[in-house]
């Protein structure tokens, strides 16, 4: 065997040593669920029974704007949105917070939660986005 042959032969066994290593070593991950996967029409038809406050809750809002919607580091309070929103308009917030964002207010939110972002909500059912504007309207 001339010596570029076992330089390869060498470095085939070391490869075949550590492959073996690894699926003797390796830990067996937890299969995922994928049964719920592209269930949309079931996810919509689970928060028929919701309130807007439990809906709040499902996205998510809480996280940001405190367990009291009074605001947290994170994200403004939710209190007097009468005064700046009619129905449509907050559902349409909702679905899309970006094309907001110019307004003045919405500029000082940007400064004072930098590097906060709302998601947006258009993938959800607008239904349900009708029953979260409705509650903070009526707050």
């Amino acid at each position: 065997m001339t010596k570029p042959q076992i330089w390869v032969a060498a470095f085939l066994f070391l490869f075949i040593v550590l492959f073996l290593i690894q699926k003797a070593t390796k830990t067996q991950e937890p299969e995922k669920d994928f049964s719920q996967m592209g269930s949309g029409m079931m996810q919509q038809e689970s928060n028929e029974n919701l309130t807007g406050a439990e809906l709040m809750s499902s996205f998510g809002c809480l996280n940001c704007h405190g367990t009291n919607l009074e605001g947290s580091a994170m994200g403004p309070a939710l209190a007097n949105l009468k005064q700046y929103w009619s129905r449509d308009n907050l559902i349409n917030y909702l679905r899309n917070p970006n094309s907001f964002m110019s307004q003045k207010r919405f500029q000082e939110y940007r400064e004072k939660y930098p590097n906060m972002l709302m998601p947006a909500y258009g993938n959800k059912d607008v239904k349900d986005l009708g029953k979260i504007a409705d509650y903070l309207l009526g707050r």
